[in-house]
């Protein structure tokens, strides 16, 4: 593309960002329909966030994504914020209004998408999540939502594991998440068979030797393993979950479809589902899978 007066302009904002898979994303797709925008990553600084959006609003940037540490803090600086991300509690995609940016989350329709297109089911299961950040309380708020059966949100900590269960059944309006610390892990019921997802950076690049459990017994109780990380793209958590006979995916696709959720709310532009495959293989080629 020719950059020129014209050119809309759109980034992520984070700390750090350098990581960042974003831009193959939205480039790869505003070359795809032509758009006239580049997309950047953009690093703020600790105490920085405000002026980052303020900055953003008044140089006109047509719309940001929002990833760690940023997600919540981020809400305070918005002028309105969509009924899913209020509920969540966290953002991760600015849009441009006519009175400021607007808050959205796309994380979470991102990975609904992305489990739908691997045929991995929510409504009637019984769901473990590992951890109980805010990652986890949205998981949690995106089960609750679609129809789970029960879910058990397991974390080190067991009071920051009840507060998110409290919260999320008040929001639902009945009690669907109890919580339990993961060193009780023997106690889950025998015979039940989990779809787990794992909601921390355990097992992250470049520590990738590490899972919050390590125990094959525990990993004999998961049907479907669904791990939020995506660097490796074989995290050992999911390296034990297949060695116990179970499925297992990665975060790419959620990734993928966050992002591709962001730029039709940008653009207004419908993106297919032949082109969403392109755009994921190109996000694979760049991590050399």
């Amino acid at each position: 593309m020719n950059i020129d007066g014209y050119t809309r302009t759109c980034g992520v904002i984070g700390n750090p960002v350098e990581h960042t898979l974003s831009p193959v994303i939205h480039n790869t797709l505003a070359k795809a329909f032509a758009e006239n925008l580049v997309y950047v990553p953009l690093r703020v600084p600790a105490g920085g966030l405000m002026a980052a959006v303020a900055g953003a609003w008044n140089l006109n940037l047509l719309g940001l994504n929002v990833t760690v540490p940023y997600k919540s803090e981020v809400i305070p600086f918005l002028q309105k914020l969509d009924p899913l991300a209020a509920r969540i509690g966290a953002v991760n995609t600015l849009v441009r209004t006519q009175e400021g940016f607007e808050g959205y989350n796309t994380d979470m329709p991102g990975l609904y998408r992305a489990m739908c297109e691997d045929g991995v089911g929510i409504e009637g299961e019984k769901v473990l999540i590992l951890g109980a950040g805010g990652v986890a309380r949205a998981v949690a708020m995106l089960l609750v939502q679609k129809g789970a059966d029960q879910v058990i949100l397991m974390n080190r900590t067991l009071e920051k594991a009840k507060q998110i269960a409290g919260e999320v059944n008040q929001i639902a309006g009945r009690p669907l998440v109890s919580a339990m610390a993961l060193a009780d892990y023997t106690s889950l019921p025998e015979g039940d068979s989990f779809l787990a997802i794992q909601a921390t950076n355990v097992g992250m690049y470049p520590k990738t030797d590490a899972a919050v459990i390590e125990d094959t017994a525990f990993y004999r109780k998961i049907h479907t393993g669904y791990d939020l990380v995506f660097n490796p793209a074989r995290t050992k958590f999911m390296s034990l979950v297949c060695q116990e006979g179970g499925r297992a995916y990665n975060g790419l696709k959620m990734l993928l479809y966050q992002g591709v959720i962001a730029y039709e709310l940008w653009t207004g532009v419908k993106v297919g589902q032949d082109l969403a495959g392109e755009v994921y293989a190109k996000m694979q080629r760049a991590m050399d899978l």
